[in-house]
């Protein structure tokens, strides 16, 4: 059967590969921390309504042996991005926060948990910590 064959398979990118202001990156990372900075309403508020149900953002770094960066877990997301374990990215996009890249998943992309990688990441390439400036080239 050649149906599966017709499915396109997703190209894997690096960390490294990633720049501001694209989208549509799946990758194969490990997670390094994860830093709860936003929990708002109670457990169990639900039963109010979805505009009552809690929000949890957390930011996980997360990387690759290319490097690292910080990514923007929501809700759902950041019960399935914790330290230690390994997960594949799918239609991430990069976000600016203060001038520095933060990797996301909207409700088009995925999170999947997967085997633990092999390798191990590079900690001393933090692309979320260069800072991007808008600058505008003046013609000499």
């Amino acid at each position: 059967m050649a149906t599966a064959a017709a499915k396109r398979k997703p190209v894997f990118v690096k960390v490294d590969q990633l720049k501001p202001g694209t989208a549509g990156h799946t990758l194969v990372a490990k997670v390094l921390s994860s830093n709860t900075v936003l929990q708002k309403g109670r457990p169990g508020a639900a039963a109010a309504g979805p505009a009552a149900r809690p929000t949890r953002i957390a930011e996980c770094l997360i990387g690759d042996e290319t490097g690292c960066i910080l990514f923007t877990a929501r809700n759902e997301q950041v019960d399935l991005l914790k330290p230690e374990s390994t997960v594949i990215i799918r239609n991430a996009k990069i976000d600016m926060f203060k001038g520095s890249m933060r990797l996301a998943v909207d409700k088009w992309g995925r999170i999947e948990v997967t085997e633990p990688a092999s390798f191990n990441v590079k900690e001393d390439n933090n692309l979320s910590l260069v800072e991007y400036e808008l600058v505008n080239v003046a013609e000499e």
